[in-house]
């Protein structure tokens, strides 16, 4: 894709290492969207997940371990999956956490290979997975230093692994069509970050890119897994989700300012979407499963 659909701006600061969220859920439904940092994500008990990575599009089965390198557009949607406790280990790092000087060195080839590669998304093998869950899954665990050295032995591990594949195609390996149709949802995604604040309408959409609003309602579904409307509460639910997490400002406001007319139904969209309503996604926030390592 010439250009991510969806920027996050993950909680990691310059002066941390890197992050880590290791969290039970029941579904996913963030958007794709892209970030300028290092992402490793493990995921058990989930087969029938949808993995988007860049042109990339597969079912997962029980088992997932996938670096994807910065400002790749990526996500994973529930699809087929019917699991009623999905683990997921996150873990997010900086560009530069190895820096280029350092991994010039002989030592750090394979992980400087690993990190090109990642440009594109790596998905790693059961085999390697199965050998380095007990790690991630401990990882949350340690601390400080322990946990950089850990982290860094973990990725040592995985740039030396057999069987790893790179997920998707070079921007250029699509075709001018295919090219021309990323350009148009990207037109409405767009439309969609800098409006999703007010009442937004299909019709409006569809005019963007010159179609029939039945016409349009199937491309889009086709090229993002998901239907405008549910793609639009995302990203209405992404925002409000952000704000309930690093503003004090009140429920209704947050709802207001992120496009919902009625409180009743942001709560059951928000509900729907993160499986708890507002109030206790702010009062759970902040917990021991989100942890920032410096």
């Amino acid at each position: 894709m010439s250009r991510p659909i969806l920027k996050e701006s993950p909680p990691l600061t310059k002066a941390d290492c890197f992050s880590i969220f290791s969290r039970y859920k029941t579904e996913f439904n963030f958007p794709v969207h892209y970030h300028e940092e290092f992402e490793l994500n493990f995921i058990e008990s989930a087969p029938g997940v949808r993995r988007i990575v860049g042109s990339s599009m597969e079912e997962i089965n029980d088992l997932e371990l996938v670096l994807v390198g910065p400002n790749i557009p990526h996500a994973w949607f529930t699809h087929k999956c019917t699991s009623e406790q999905i683990l997921e280990i996150t873990i997010q790092f900086h560009r530069d956490l190895f820096h280029e000087t350092f991994l010039k060195r002989n030592q750090l080839n394979f992980v400087r290979m690993m990190f090109e590669r990642s440009l594109k998304g790596i998905s790693f093998s059961r085999r390697t997975i199965e050998r380095l869950a007990p790690r991630l899954k401990t990882l949350p665990g340690k601390e400080g230093f322990d946990s950089v050295m850990e982290l860094m032995g973990i990725l040592h591990e995985l740039s030396i692994s057999p069987d790893s594949r790179t997920l998707s195609d070079d921007v250029n390996y699509n075709s001018d069509m295919i090219y021309a149709d990323v350009q148009r949802v990207e037109k409405v995604v767009d439309f969609i970050n800098e409006h999703f604040g007010r009442t937004v309408r299909l019709a409006e959409a569809a005019d963007l890119v010159d179609m029939s609003e039945t016409a349009f309602s199937r491309f889009f579904k086709a090229k993002t897994g998901i239907t405008f409307v549910d793609y639009l509460n995302d990203i209405r639910i992404g925002h409000a989700s952000m704000m309930l997490i690093d503003t004090t400002t009140s429920i209704s406001e947050v709802a207001a300012g992120c496009g919902f007319t009625s409180i009743t139904n942001f709560n059951r969209i928000f509900k729907k979407r993160k499986g708890i309503v507002p109030t206790e996604f702010r009062e759970k926030h902040g917990t021991p499963n989100r942890r920032i390592f410096v």
